[in-house]
């Protein structure tokens, strides 16, 4: 969020304080039209009335940018560039949405992960692991305890130079799920990969990055939640069982 704020200042900075001038009466236009005019004729940006949306946070309308969100009044006069919170709960509004906006279950690349299935594999989550963070190895030792799983594994190397290499060499394995358990259980290190193992570590980090992961382990399941942590095996089993 940081990063698109600070794109979109400077590339924005002078036509966002025209949004904050004078202007005609607004004609007898609803709301979301008249936001989604001014964003375009101020921003030159194209947004679909279903993007913009009324909050119960001060009469503040939401819009959706492509993996973003700003927030403007019903006169589409201000625009705000920021995060809603709750101060009494500390709930993030802003980072709740975009956790449920930009994740889509079904729509993850599983042919960037490396496949785990425990017993019949019917239940499914998918888990970004960085192979040298100490909770990524507890929580490997929890989902000891789940049968009839398939974990979608994105290594996900955001602690060391080291640990791409760790994830290249399971990744490029001829048996990836089993190299990667041996790693993360045991510590025993992976064969080295063959050079021709194209490892797509550009691509999850990307990954990582478009779902807002900031840290290892995150745990996506099947409704389009998540969980950031290591999750203990009675917590994950319960989850597992209330996606029935």
């Amino acid at each position: 969020m940081k990063y698109f704020l600070a794109t979109f200042l400077r590339r924005f900075s002078l036509a966002a304080l025209l949004l904050t001038g004078c202007f005609a009466h607004a004609a007898a236009t609803s709301p979301e039209t008249r936001i989604q005019q001014r964003l375009q004729n101020y921003l030159g940006v194209d947004v679909q009335k279903s993007a913009i949306v009324k909050t119960p946070y001060l009469g503040l309308y939401e819009v959706r940018l492509g993996n973003n969100l700003v927030y403007t009044d019903k006169q589409a006069q201000y625009l705000f560039l920021g995060e809603i919170m709750n101060l009494e709960t500390r709930e993030n509004y802003t980072e709740e949405k975009l956790k449920k906006m930009v994740t889509r279950f079904a729509d993850l690349p599983k042919d960037l992960a490396i496949k785990i299935v425990k017993g019949n594999g019917k239940r499914e989550i998918t888990v970004f692991s960085d192979p040298n963070c100490g909770y990524c190895k507890r929580f490997e030792n929890n989902l000891k305890q789940i049968d009839n799983v398939t974990i979608y594994l994105y290594p996900y190397n955001i602690l060391s130079a080291s640990s791409v290499e760790i994830s290249k060499n399971a990744w490029c394995s001829s048996n990836p799920a089993k190299a990667w358990e041996d790693w993360m259980l045991n510590g025993n290190v992976p064969e080295k990969a063959k050079s021709d193992c194209n490892f797509p570590n550009e691509k999850i980090r990307e990954l990582g990055q478009k779902l807002k992961v900031s840290g290892t382990p995150t745990i996506f399941f099947t409704d389009n939640t998540r969980v950031a942590g290591a999750i203990d095996a009675e917590s994950l089993e319960k989850k597992l069982k209330s996606l029935k």
